[in-house]
């Protein structure tokens, strides 16, 4: 204590306690925004804000962070190589141009590139986040000093989500033609409150599983009125995105929220698709013990033969530390299932929505809830038990931590080409239906990412190529092929 006394601060001990507390929550990252968005109780609804250029044609938590945005975004351009190469090969030809493109995704560095990269294809674009959680605000500042319409913040209420949505739609003399959307919230706040706008949409790009099935659901009610393209069923979305990105990003996300070690940890992770996949992958290799629920008996063989067991949630819901849900689903894990957990039991999601823990049942008089640190509360029962729910039941990864730049390159350079297919494509080639990305340009997203390797592709000879019944340039795979 003397030691300490030698070396006080101008603020006095106290604001020294506070830097240590809040160095876990203020570091940079595509979720965890460098200008927290409790800094400012103003909603920026409230606020009059121009850019350099005199435009207000944007919502942004604080414009004068453009800058720091910038530099986010040309550090993200550094490992997103492909579509920035994409970007010099298509923009002389301006594939986009009359493209009005209204988006709904993740607000990070990462997807301002891919923004950027639309606009400089010839489109105009207008967006707004589909987390009200993982925008970054300075980055959102960043696209709106360079023009484009944004209309986000980090730590939005459902109100200002719903209200950021349509201030992108609802615009006079301007009227969008192309979606892309992340969730599908953004297609279903056309579909019902604009049925005009709709109709006349030319193209609708969709990358989540939660999107994808509402799209698939309006397909099948005869009410998807235009094409639409399933980005999250493409390989390298699932392969890359959901596989390989889940598999980094999950570790970072619990460790920068509650700093557990996984050692001899019993995790239940429910589901085992793609994003499950990964996250048992990573959670196995630093020693932790991985239960799994399914409900596909396909997925729970595959977790058999890889080395985990297949439980339902009911019989490990008592003995569990880490409870991770991962299924697209709604009430994965109920009130009865968290009024038996152990104390401490960290609950989390990485699907999409927040529909997978039933975190509505937790706000009633006899529960306590203690925000601790950014993204995490403790919901505390009457007899002393706390159960710590991340980022309120919502995406982890986007929420409370970051996501690898070169995986989002992958996906993102499927988006913009999924963009330029159907609004170039000629009349007739998609129906109003749902459709895959075909497999060319499955590959071609690879091949733009190989060099970041300095990998070499084998060639086929012509006869090899005749042999196997190819075209040496691809596609090498038929569509129902399994990677």
């Amino acid at each position: 204590m003397q030691e300490f006394t030698k070396f006080p601060t101008k603020t006095g001990r106290r604001s020294l306690s506070r830097s240590i507390s809040q160095s876990s929550t203020d570091s940079y990252s595509s979720a965890a925004s460098y200008t927290d968005s409790s800094d400012d109780e103003v909603s920026p609804r409230e606020k009059q804000q121009t850019n350099s250029k005199g435009s207000s044609n944007f919502c942004v938590k604080n414009i004068k962070q453009a800058e720091f945005g910038r530099r986010e975004i040309e550090i993200a351009e550094q490992d997103m190589s492909a579509l920035i190469s994409l970007r010099k090969r298509a923009q002389g030809e301006k594939p986009l141009a009359g493209a009005k493109i209204v988006g709904c995704t993740h607000i990070t560095a990462q997807t301002a590139v891919l923004i950027e990269t639309l606009c400089a294809l010839g489109a105009q674009c207008r967006w707004s986040a589909c987390n009200i959680y993982s925008t970054q605000n300075e980055v959102a500042a960043a696209l709106a000093e360079a023009g484009v319409a944004v209309f986000a913040w980090k730590g939005e209420s459902e109100d200002d989500f719903w209200w950021c949505i349509d201030r992108c739609v609802n615009m006079d003399g301007w009227q969008a033609n192309m979606i892309l959307d992340d969730g599908g919230d953004l297609t279903h706040w056309v579909y019902k409150k604009y049925p005009n706008v709709f109709k006349k949409i030319r193209g609708i790009v969709e990358e989540s599983v939660t999107g994808v099935h509402r799209l698939y659901q309006l397909s099948k009610a005869g009410k998807l009125c235009v094409p639409a393209m399933n980005v999250n069923d493409s390989v390298t979305k699932q392969k890359f995105d959901n596989l390989y990105c889940c598999r980094e990003s999950i570790l970072d996300g619990l460790k920068r929220t509650t700093d557990v070690m996984f050692g001899g940890k019993q995790v239940v992770v429910c589901g085992y698709g793609e994003v499950g996949k990964g996250c048992c992958a990573a959670l196995k290799a630093l020693g932790a013990i991985v239960y799994i629920t399914e409900i596909d008996p396909i997925c729970a063989l595959q977790a058999c033969m890889d080395g985990f067991r297949v439980v339902k949630l009911n019989e490990v819901i008592r003995q569990v530390d880490v409870v991770i849900t991962c299924t697209g689903n709604k009430n994965v894990v109920t009130r009865e299932h968290l009024d038996r957990m152990k104390n401490s039991c960290i609950v989390c999601n990485m699907g999409h929505s927040n529909t997978e823990i039933d975190v509505t049942s937790l706000r009633t008089p006899e529960l306590t809830w203690e925000r601790v640190r950014s993204q995490v509360d403790h919901v505390i029962w009457p007899d002393g038990k706390r159960v710590v729910l991340l980022a309120e039941g919502r995406l982890l990864n986007l929420s409370c931590s970051t996501v690898p730049t070169f995986v989002l390159s992958i996906t993102a350079t499927t988006q913009a080409l999924a963009l330029i297919e159907l609004y170039n494509a000629p009349e007739g080639r998609y129906k109003q239906d749902v459709y895959l990305l075909p497999k060319k340009m499955d590959e071609y997203v690879a091949s733009l990412h190989l060099p970041s390797f300095d990998a070499h592709l084998t060639e086929l000879s012509d006869d090899q190529a005749k042999y196997l019944g190819l075209n040496k340039n691809g596609p090498f795979k038929p569509n129902y092929y399994r990677y």
